[in-house]
C-alpha cells in the first residue's frame, strides 16, 4: 500500500507534518495502537484542517496495518468524500476492500480511478499502472486468466519496463496454454519480454540450463537487489553454539504446511536425529492450523514464525539463534524470503527442494542434487557448489489416501480405453509437449488423456488443438481439482502417467509412483527437466526414463498397447516401495546429516565454495536472442557447440572474457 510520507505544514496544536513524524517515531518503536489513537485525536480535534483528506489516508493505511479493516474502509471512505482526486487514497481502499472479501468493489474502485487518470503526467501514469496492477492480480486470484492477461496489457502498453507486469503476463500465458508464450506487440519487445521473464516461468519455457543460469542471475539482481540492511558478517552465535552441541540446521519455508512441497518434506523433519542436529522451522508463509502445519510443529525441536517479522529483524533473529546451516526451502518462488537470505543470517546457505535451479545469488553456497539430477559435467550451469543424496526428493510414508476408491465412470473416464495422464498443472505444459502427446493418441487410437483441469477457456483451447490435429476433442478429459487424499484415490485409475518436459513431474510424479501407476518422462539438461527422471530411477523403473522425444512417444504408444508389460510395471511398484530408494526417508535423512557435518567442516576448515557468477550477462544477451519456442533445445543433440556456436558469433564484435565454464575456450 501507499503511504503518506511528507506534507505541508498546518499551523493548530500538532502541524500535519509534525503528525506525521510522530506516528512514524511512534511506529518504529512498535506502538501501533498509539499511532492509531494519536491520528484518532488529531482527526477529532481539526476537523476542518484543510488536509484533513491527507490525515484520514495515513489513519487509514494505521487502522489496516491493526487489523481493524471495516474502521479502515469508513475512514478511507470520509477521505475520498473530502478530496476524490486524491488517488493513493482509492488504491489503499480498493486493498481493504479485497480484505474483507469484496474482490467485486475493489475491481469496481480501481476501474473508477483508471477512469479518472485521463491526463498524461509522470504521477498519474505511476498511479494508473499500479491500479491496472491490482485489477489484474484480483483478476489472477479468481481465475480470470483472460481478463487479467488483457489488463497486464494495458498496463505494459504504458510502461514496458515493469518487470513484475511481465513476469505474472509470461505466466498467465502459460497457464492459459497460450502459444507462442512470449509474443510482443508494438509497445513491447520480445527481447523487453524475455529479460522479465522469471526464473519459474523459464524452467517451463525451455530445456536451456545456462539461459536459466543467466536468467535467475538477472532475477537476483533486478527483483532481489541489493539488502536494505547492513548484512550479517560476523556469527558468533553460531561458533559459540558449535562448543555446546549439535549442528543447528534452521529451515526457512512459507510451505510447512498443506502445500506441495510440505507433503515432502514433512517425514524428514520427523526423522532428524536431535542428538545429530537441532532444528529451526522458520516459518514465513500465510498464517495456517491445518494437519500437515501441526506435524512440521511437533517435529521441528523450535517453531519460529517470522511472517510479521521485517528482513532484517528475522535475519537477526536466526543469527542470534546461532543456526550454523540454512536451509533455503523456497528459492524463487511465492512467498519466498529471498531478501532475507542475503543478508547472510547464517555462515553457510543452502539452496534445496523449493526452487528447481541454480539461484545464482552470491550467497547461497550449495545446492543439495542427486547424481542425475546434476551430473558432474552439468556443473557448470550451476553457481552453488553441488551436493548430492541419494535420491534429492525426500517423501512422506504416512501421506493420506482416501478410503473412498473412485471408479472410472466417476471420474468420466472410459472402462475400456487407457488413460494416459498428466496431473501436471497446466503452466508445464508446452507446445511441444502437447504435440507429443497428440501424437500418442493419434497412434494409441483406443486412448484417452486425463489432464487436471484449468480454466474452461484453457479446456476448450486445448479440445480445439486436438480437433485440428484430427484427435476427437471428447478424447481430452478433465480431472476437478480435489483434496490431497481424495486426488491420491484417483490415481489408479490411469493406466500410465506422460510427463511434460522441459519442467516435469516432481511431487505429481512421487504421488503417481507411490500409488502404483507407471511415469513415462523425457530427461532434457535442466534440472526442472530431470528431477521425474531421477525418481523413477530411484523407484526401480529406469527403462522409463526416456533421452529424445521420438523415445518419448514411440514408448508411450507401445506402452499403451502392452497390457502385459504395464501390469509389471504396477507390480514393481508395489512390490518395490517399502524398500526402493525413493521411499527410503530415513537414508535420506541419514545422508542428509552426513552432508551437513561435511559443509560445517569444509567453512571451518575455511573452504567454503563461492559462487560462480562470472559472464552471466553475457550468457543472459545471447540465450535470449533465441527464439526457444520455434526450436526445442532438448532436441539439440550437441547443446554445447550450439552454445559456443552464438558466443563466436557475439566474440567477434564484443569479446567475451574466459571463466571457469570454458564456454570461450574454443572461441
Amino acid at each position: 500500500m501507499f503511504a503518506l510520507t511528507m506534507s505541508q505544514s498546518v499551523p493548530r496544536n500538532l502541524s500535519v507534518s509534525e503528525l506525521i513524524q510522530t506516528a512514524e517515531t511512534l511506529k518504529q518503536t512498535g506502538g501501533g495502537t498509539r499511532v492509531v489513537a494519536l491520528y484518532e485525536a488529531w482527526i477529532r480535534d481539526n476537523p476542518d484542517n484543510p488536509l484533513l483528506y491527507a490525515v484520514l489516508f495515513n489513519y487509514g493505511v494505521a487502522l489496516t496495518e491493526a487489523g481493524d479493516l471495516a474502521a479502515a474502509r469508513a475512514c478511507l471512505e470520509r477521505a475520498i468524500a473530502l478530496n476524490p482526486e486524491f488517488l493513493p487514497v482509492h488504491i489503499n481502499l480498493g486493498r481493504v476492500l479485497e480484505q474483507l472479501g469484496l474482490a467485486d468493489q475493489a475491481v469496481l474502485r480501481w476501474s473508477a480511478m483508471v477512469d479518472k487518470l485521463a491526463a498524461v503526467t509522470g504521477s498519474a501514469i505511476t498511479h494508473k499502472t499500479t491500479a491496472l496492477n491490482q485489477i489484474a492480480r484480483v483478476l489472477e486470484t479468481g481465475n480470470q486468466d483472460a481478463a487479467a492477461e488483457s489488463i497486464l496489457r494495458q498496463s505494459l502498453d504504458i510502461d514496458g519496463n515493469q518487470r513484475e507486469a511481465i513476469q505474472h503476463l509470461l505466466a498467465l500465458r502459460q497457464r492459459q496454454c497460450e502459444w507462442p508464450i512470449v509474443s510482443p506487440w508494438e509497445r513491447v519487445s520480445r527481447n523487453l519480454l524475455m529479460a522479465g521473464i522469471s526464473p519459474l516461468s523459464i524452467a517451463a519455457h525451455c530445456d536451456d540450463p545456462m539461459l536459466h543460469l543467466a536468467t535467475a542471475w538477472n532475477y537476483n539482481r533486478c527483483d532481489v537487489g541489493a539488502p536494505a540492511s547492513e548484512i550479517v558478517t560476523s556469527h558468533w552465535a553460531a561458533r559459540e553454539a558449535q562448543r555446546a552441541g549439535p549442528l543447528r540446521i534452521g529451515y526457512l519455508s512459507s510451505d510447512l504446511r498443506e502445500h506441495a512441497v510440505g507433503h515432502l518434506i514433512v517425514e524428514a523433519f520427523e526423522l532428524h536425529d536431535h542428538g545429530a542436529v537441532e532444528t529451526f522451522a522458520y516459518y514465513c508463509g500465510p498464517r495456517s492450523e491445518d494437519a500437515l502445519q501441526a506435524r512440521f510443529k511437533a517435529a521441528a525441536d523450535h517453531w519460529i514464525l517470522i511472517s510479521d517479522l521485517d528482513d532484517a529483524t528475522a535475519a537477526r533473529r536466526i543469527a542470534d539463534d546461532g543456526i550454523h546451516i540454512l536451509v533455503d526451502l523456497n528459492g524463487y518462488t511465492r512467498e519466498g524470503r529471498t531478501k532475507l537470505v542475503a543478508l547472510r543470517p547464517a555462515p553457510i546457505i543452502v539452496n534445496w527442494l523449493g526452487f528447481p535451479g541454480s539461484m545464482a545469488s552470491p550467497y547461497h553456497h550449495y545446492i543439495i542434487a542427486d547424481d542425475w539430477i546434476i551430473p558432474a559435467d552439468h556443473e557448470i550451469y550451476y553457481s552453488e557448489a553441488v551436493l548430492r543424496l541419494p535420491c534429492y526428493q525426500p517423501n512422506d510414508r504416512q501421506r493420506i489416501v482416501s478410503p473412498h476408491q473412485s471408479s472410472r465412470r466417476d471420474a468420466k473416464l472410459p472402462e475400456d480405453a487407457f488413460v494416459y495422464c498428466c496431473f501436471n498443472g497446466t503452466h508445464k505444459i508446452t507446445r511441444f509437449t502437447f504435440e507429443r502427446w497428440l501424437t500418442i493418441l493419434g497412434r494409441a487410437p483406443e486412448s484417452v488423456l486425463w489432464l487436471l483441469s484449468s480454466t474452461e477457456a484453457t479446456h476448450d483451447r486445448l479440445r480445439q488443438l486436438a480437433g485440428q490435429r484430427g484427435i476427437a476433442p471428447e478424447r481430452i478429459i478433465f480431472a476437478e481439482k480435489a483434496v490431497n487424499a481424495d486426488h491420491l484415490a484417483r490415481y489408479p485409475l490411469a493406466d500410465l502417467f506422460l510427463d511434460t518436459a522441459p519442467y516435469g513431474a516432481h511431487t505429481t510424479a512421487s504421488d503417481a509412483l507411490w500409488m502404483g501407476v507407471p511415469v513415462l518422462t523425457l530427461s532434457g539438461r535442466s534440472f526442472a527437466s530431470r528431477v521425474c527422471g531421477s525418481l523413477l530411477r530411484a523407484a526401480g523403473l529406469p527403462e522409463l526414463v526416456c533421452s529424445s522425444p521420438d523415445e518419448y512417444v514411440d514408448r508411450a504408444v507401445a506402452l499403451g498397447k502392452d497390457a502385459a508389460t504395464m501390469q509389471k510395471y504396477r507390480e514393481r511398484l508395489v512390490a518395490g516401495r517399502d524398500s526402493c530408494a525413493l521411499f527410503d526417508t530415513p537414508a535420506l535423512v541419514r545422508r542428509l546429516e552426513d552432508l551437513y557435518r561435511q559443509i560445517w567442516d569444509e567453512y571451518r576448515a575455511g573452504r567454503l565454495p563461492q559462487p560462480d557468477l562470472a559472464n552471466l550477462d553475457v550468457y543472459l544477451e545471447v540465450g535470449n536472442e533465441q527464439d526457444h519456442e520455434e526450436i526445442e533445445v532438448q532436441g539439440i543433440g550437441d547443446y554445447r557447440g550450439w552454445w559456443l556456436a552464438m558466443l563466436a558469433r557475439r566474440n567477434r564484435f564484443r569479446p567475451i572474457s574466459r571463466d571457469r565454464r570454458l564456454w570461450t575456450e574454443a572461441v
